[in-house]
């Protein structure tokens, strides 16, 4: 699945369940999505955003290394890592994403219901 913003392509790859261990689980993310990851940048993608299941929390510490080390690999190219259930927050998180050209590398957690933002504007706004 892709997406354009501003003229830039966004590529969003979804893992879809993972093993529950986190060993098992990150052995197969590797495996299975880093060259999906290259195939996208060679593709002409300019952020790519990888869109994994909730996991336990003893998935965050190679979630978030597996978001800084391929951010790091495909510099100048955007790479993060979102991990939630809930497709409205999914979807804000990407389109976010997709239009925050100076973020790379970060581990997003969500939460269900979290996709909603509310702008409050002052006095004579």
């Amino acid at each position: 699945m892709t997406g354009a913003v501003s003229g830039l392509r966004q590529a969003v790859i979804e893992t879809g369940p993972l093993a529950p261990g986190a060993l098992e689980a990150a052995a197969t993310f590797y495996e299975r999505f880093s060259g999906a990851v290259a195939h996208a940048i060679a593709d002409g993608a300019a952020s790519v955003v990888l869109i994994l299941p909730t996991g336990p929390y003893d998935h965050a510490d190679w979630r978030r290394a597996a978001a800084r080390d391929m951010a790091r690999l495909h510099a100048p190219v955007r790479v993060n890592v979102i991990g939630g259930d809930d497709p409205r927050a999914r979807a804000a998180t990407t389109e976010y994403l997709a239009m925050a050209e100076a973020v790379t590398g970060q581990y997003l957690p969500l939460e269900a219901g979290g996709s909603e933002i509310t702008l409050e504007q002052g006095e004579g706004s």
